[in-house]
């Protein structure tokens, strides 16, 4: 499956790392969407490419309609491949409707070159996700919070 995935061209705003980075998501409904990493000057407010491309498809469908993600791809022009970074890994795992779910890594020679799959399992062992939250036993006192005991 990791060859069928698309892979974007590297379009990219990166002018202060010029780390160029694509993402390529294949949903259920055999369709693709795209993103790139967008840097700007204040560092923390860029987007990386998985979440660029996955941000529009969450934002644009509801939730019971929205078809699942297959596989993922992510494309730099760096060897070794490099692979999603701690926030993207949150990210996907929290639309990923398996632990499963293939994260294909390409380098600088794209699928000609070396190609690393990994699955967000792999990527994120013991990840804290939606279905965390239902175990919550304080959750109707809000996320994350149990009862204080007094004396």
């Amino acid at each position: 499956m990791g060859h069928l995935l698309t892979l974007p061209p590297i379009f990219f705003l990166g002018p202060y790392s010029n780390f160029r980075v694509g993402a390529s998501v294949l949903l259920s409904d055999g369709t693709f969407h795209t993103g790139a990493n967008v840097e700007v000057a204040a560092t923390p407010v860029g987007i990386c490419a998985e979440r660029c491309a996955i941000a529009p498809i969450v934002a644009s469908m509801p939730r019971p309609d929205m078809p699942i993600i297959r596989a993922i791809g992510v494309a730099t022009d760096i060897f070794p491949p490099a692979s999603p970074c701690g926030m993207c890994r949150q990210f996907i795992n929290e639309f990923a409707t398996s632990r499963d779910l293939p994260i294909y890594m390409y380098g600088k020679d794209g699928v000609e070159g070396e190609v690393v799959r990994m699955t967000i399992g792999e990527l994120l062992p013991m990840s804290f996700g939606p279905n965390d939250l239902d175990r919550n036993p304080g959750k109707s006192e809000g996320v994350g919070l149990g009862k204080i005991q007094e004396g």
